[in-house]
């Protein structure tokens, strides 16, 4: 149908963008698009870039230029389609092996606050990571959480839920 084909085309674009930017930089990478599982969003693409040499280039500290090179690409991208074109650039799984690593630090805050019947502080942390560390602790029955904090220095407080209501 034509949404299927209207898809591949968002791919192709996604795809053509990111190589011609990473191109002109200097890099050599292999890439792939795919459609995203996760995220209710309509059109959610994940752009999975594989670059052995550089990668920490374009990754940045704390993932800085890998946020600065998807937002570039979501710009040129938008200048080309009339469609609202929502993806996600990631390399080498860096993004994929940081979830892990935020949510396992969200596990632990977890258990720690209902031990201890105290509120943990999370590092700060981008809106991306906070919403992650939300959902996982809208898993559980024994704490909460909340953002906090303003700007940059935004991070997650995670509180018990005391048991006594």
């Amino acid at each position: 149908g034509k949404k299927y084909m209207d898809k591949q085309k968002d791919q192709a674009l996604i795809k053509q963008v990111v190589g011609e930017i990473l191109e002109k930089m200097g890099f050599q990478a292999s890439l792939e698009v795919e459609a995203e599982a996760e995220g209710n969003e309509e059109e959610n693409f994940l752009c999975k870039v594989s670059s052995p040499e550089d990668s920490h280039l374009l990754i940045g500290q704390h993932g800085a230029n890998l946020e600065a090179l998807q937002h570039l690409a979501r710009l040129v991208v938008r200048r080309r389609t009339d469609s609202r074109l929502k993806f996600t650039l990631d390399i080498n799984d860096y993004r994929k092996e940081r979830n892990a690593t935020v949510v396992e630090a969200a596990k632990q805050a977890a258990d720690q606050a209902a031990a201890e019947k105290r509120t943990i502080t999370l590092r700060p942390m981008s809106t991306y990571e906070r919403r992650l560390v939300h959902l996982e602790i809208s898993k559980r029955s024994d704490v909460t959480s909340d953002s906090v904090g303003e700007g940059e220095e935004r991070k997650v407080a995670i509180r018990p839920i005391s048991s006594q209501n």
